[in-house]
């Protein structure tokens, strides 16, 4: 048996195995109310993980934009609110120090294989 809280149509909003405050039900736990909730909280989960992972990619996407956008004197840098241009700063510094490690390595590397 698990404990349920219904809304005011009948629907489960939440399950637990244990009692708990504001619980309005009860349910067998091979129900096939219990399975299908389960499932389709499964399938939720899911597929917000799967916007979840999509998110940083989303963020370099926006950021181009506003590059590009800048670039062609359509917008100013002036006209994003502080907090965005605060944003931006930060990540520029930290892909040009990135870039820079990324350079060091390579020299690094390319020296090595000139040694050998």
């Amino acid at each position: 048996m698990v404990y349920v809280q219904r809304d005011k149509n009948g629907l489960l909003l939440r399950v637990e195995a244990e009692p708990f405050d504001g619980m309005t039900d009860t349910l067998a736990v091979e129900s096939e109310e219990l399975a299908r909730w389960l499932a389709t909280k499964e399938e939720v989960h899911n597929r917000l993980s799967r916007l979840k992972e999509t998110d940083l990619d989303m963020v370099r996407v926006l950021e181009d934009v506003v590059i590009v956008l800048i670039d062609r004197g359509l917008i100013s840098f002036e006209d994003l609110p502080l907090a965005a241009r605060r944003k931006l700063d930060e990540r520029a510094l930290a892909r040009a120090d990135l870039e820079g490690l990324v350079g060091v390595v390579t020299q690094s590397v390319r020296d090595c294989r000139q040694g050998d």
